[in-house]
């Protein structure tokens, strides 16, 4: 059975980055398409990045081009999201998800199997 946990999270003033982790655990990381996404208080949760099983194909949210890059380690089993010049409205919950297909899309409805979220505070 397949398990994610998100770590890296935590306060961080505006401009500043984080790199936060997806570490997997139950099945072998390279076969999984996995996607990142953020809800923040009040909204829905949204889609931010995608990577393929080898990272060669990754995808964003327009929200996410910018500033938002993801990769991942299979040999350490872990995604990552790296995060730069962060802002008041990055504050949220974000989770990593398996995806059900390998389409690249950000539809929660394609993901299945989530971790339990990691929280970013931005604020000065």
């Amino acid at each position: 059975e397949v398990a994610l946990v998100e770590s890296g999270g935590g306060l961080v003033q505006p401009g500043g980055s984080l790199r936060l982790s997806c570490e997997v655990s139950g099945y072998t990381a390279s076969a999984l398409c996995i996607g990142w996404f953020r809800k923040a208080p009040g909204k829905e949760r949204e889609g931010v990045a995608y990577i393929s099983p080898r990272g060669k194909i990754t995808t964003y949210a327009d929200s996410a081009k910018e500033r938002f890059t993801v990769s991942r380690d299979n040999a350490q089993n872990t995604v990552y999201l790296l995060i730069d010049s962060l802002k008041p409205d990055d504050t949220a919950i974000y989770y990593c998800a398996t995806a059900r297909l390998c389409t690249g899309s950000l539809s929660v409805d394609l993901y299945v199997d989530w971790g339990p979220g990691t929280q970013v505070t931005v604020s000065s």
